[in-house]
């Protein structure tokens, strides 16, 4: 009976690296790769711009927080407040969602569809 506990315990460790290696090289990498924009493509406010704020912004800026930016309010408050502006990377809507408070909310592909919105002009269309 000692013996066989003796063989058991001397073989655990070997057990362990064995389950660890299987465990280990089992695992997948995937890549995400990045959506990207064509700048020379007219971005549309209300089609692109909009469910963007829709969907991620309005839980926090829903008219208590400044901008306002649910639908139908979005564009005035974004216009008059002075957060949209060229040059575009320094607009203050930009600097916001690009900024470590917001950064998270927001995928990189968005941000640029903001970016380029605003270098377009910041139409409402």
């Amino acid at each position: 009976m000692k013996l066989k506990a003796k063989m058991l315990w001397s073989s655990l460790p070997a057990l362990i690296i064995f389950a660890g290696v299987v465990l280990f090289s089992s695992c997948e990498k995937y890549a995400i790769e990045t959506e990207v924009i064509n700048p020379v493509d007219t971005v549309h406010f209300q089609a692109q711009i909009q469910p963007i704020f829709n969907g991620i912004c309005v839980n926090c800026h829903s008219g208590g927080r400044n901008p306002d930016l649910r639908n139908g309010n979005s564009y005035n408050s974004l216009t008059t407040g002075g957060f949209v502006n060229l040059p575009a990377e320094t607009s203050r809507l930009y600097r916001q969602i690009t900024s470590s408070s917001h950064d998270s909310y927001t995928l990189p592909a968005e941000k640029q569809l903001i970016l380029i919105w605003i270098q377009q002009g910041a139409l409402n269309n």
